[in-house]
């Protein structure tokens, strides 16, 4: 992962160059955190203040990388630990998570597509898919992914499925690592297969924690046709047009070479056994919802096969040279980070004290709906996409009160919060797909930035103006 965040080249910004450095990017960030402690410990439990400052600091330098991503998340696990912020099963909680394991699982699953040949067969077979232009590549791909989110629920695992995939494929078209367009490729399988599956009910965590908690504490039922046709039109199809557009201009490149089917041999015995294994997976994760047994587990125990030192799958010493530590810290302490945030209160606490600031009259819908979407969009930015069910769904009932608005709409400003990510930190799955794809950190920002800012402007009110015309608000 890139660990630099490069500055502006444009006189608009070069005054402020220096808030681009790493040196000052660790002051500002380390002042803000320790003024969060003192501003709020008066008005909050020590423990919340803390958790707050913890979290401004763990934050502030995982979307600057001004230091590499291991290092703050390892002073998250020694503060939380000596403090004791939560107990020791919430803080390290990301370590026994099923994302965790599936990023595992992912690299060892790529390192044997590459090893076995298996990813050079694939990436022929998918340019005749995605095309022989860069713009259709990026098209083809995005719509493979977000095609894929319809029959495989777990986003981590199509992360982890896809973007080896897809690095594959970037090599038979001549990207070379590093460059614009192997870049641009594994953004669109990164973003594609889950930023516009957020509209599909069962394709990512958010959405089944809101529809799980909705039903336990208020008796509602989202279905899936409804949920799809409420949000999909704009925020999927949308987001997933929106996608290709912004990729292709942050990431321009040249047209991909394109590799004949027939210049490929038969496939060996190792590709063949690879082929059975992922297969396998696949039909696994598709219906976890009978079996019961987690995605995580699942890959876990193909991981486990491909490095059976007699399976032909990968090199003996895969272990060792396919697994990076640093990254696996990393998303382990994102995850617990959410979960510490949740565990002492503090989205809760933030959501009651903006509710004291917003003035809610129920003769303005619209203006209602903008500031509830804005609140949930507040409390993903400082938990994670995640925490907008676990905080926001138990305040839904006293927020349809003041608002005047539906339970089942106040419960679907949700939707188009968690949908819209900030910078990469809010999104486990998407950290997964950057270590993953070897992405580079300030570029993959810079995406997400524009991605937020166009939602919030553009796809936001077009949602809302959907649900008018749709009668989504009455119905839901």
């Amino acid at each position: 992962m890139n660990q630099s965040v490069s500055p502006p080249e444009t006189a608009l910004f070069r005054p402020f160059a220096w808030l681009f450095q790493k040196p000052w990017q660790i002051a500002l960030t380390v002042t803000l955190a320790l003024s969060v402690v003192w501003g709020l410990s008066g008005m909050l439990p020590v423990n919340m203040a803390i958790v707050a400052g913890l979290s401004i600091f763990c934050i502030g330098l995982w979307a600057t990388a001004a230091l590499p991503e291991y290092w703050p998340a390892l002073v998250f696990f020694l503060v939380g630990s000596v403090l004791q912020l939560a107990p020791a099963q919430v803080t390290f909680s990301g370590f026994y998570s099923s994302g965790f394991w599936l990023l595992f699982s992912g690299v060892i699953l790529g390192a044997a597509i590459r090893y076995t040949g298996l990813g050079n067969r694939a990436g022929a077979l998918l340019s005749r898919v995605t095309g022989r232009s860069y713009t259709g590549t990026l098209a083809g791909i995005v719509a493979f992914g977000l095609a894929l989110a319809f029959i495989m629920p777990s986003s981590m695992g199509r992360i982890a499925l896809f973007v080896p995939l897809v690095v594959a494929l970037a090599d038979s078209m001549g990207y070379a690592a590093g460059s614009n367009g192997r870049t641009g490729m594994v953004a669109a399988a990164a973003f594609g297969t889950w930023l516009p599956a957020f509209t599909i009910l069962p394709s990512n965590l958010p959405n089944m924690m809101l529809a799980g908690m909705a039903e336990t504490l208020y008796g509602v039922q989202l279905t899936y046709w409804e949920y799809l046709v409420m949000h999909f039109p704009v925020l999927g199809a949308g987001k997933a047009v929106l996608l290709v557009l912004l990729i292709r201009r942050l990431f321009p490149d040249r047209a991909p070479d394109v590799v004949p089917i027939q210049a490929m041999g038969p496939a060996s015995r190792s590709e063949r056994r690879l082929m059975l294994l992922i297969s396998l997976c696949l039909i696994l994760w598709i219906t976890d919802s009978l079996h019961q047994v987690s995605p995580g587990w699942i890959g876990l125990a193909a991981a486990l096969v491909c490095l059976w030192p007699y399976a032909g799958l990968t090199a003996r010493d895969c272990i060792h040279e396919a697994v990076k530590i640093a990254p696996l810290v990393f998303i382990a302490a994102m995850i617990g980070l959410g979960a510490v945030i949740s565990h002492v209160g503090l989205g809760a606490a933030v959501v009651e004290t903006l509710s004291g600031y917003v003035s809610f009259s129920p003769d303005n819908v619209p203006g209602n709906l903008m500031a509830l979407t804005g609140i949930s969009t507040l409390v993903a930015m400082l938990t994670n996409l995640p925490g907008v069910p676990a905080v926001m769904t138990p305040l839904a009932a006293e927020m349809a009160r003041l608002t005047g608005i539906s339970l089942g709409a106040v419960l679907m400003t949700q939707v188009l919060a968690f949908s819209n990510v900030f910078l990469p930190y809010q999104a486990p799955p998407l950290v997964a797909a950057m270590q993953l794809g070897k992405l580079p950190l300030g570029r993959i920002s810079l995406l997400c930035v524009l991605l937020f800012v166009i939602t919030l402007l553009v796809l936001t009110p077009l949602s809302l103006l959907w649900w008018y015309v749709t009668g989504s608000i009455q119905g839901v």
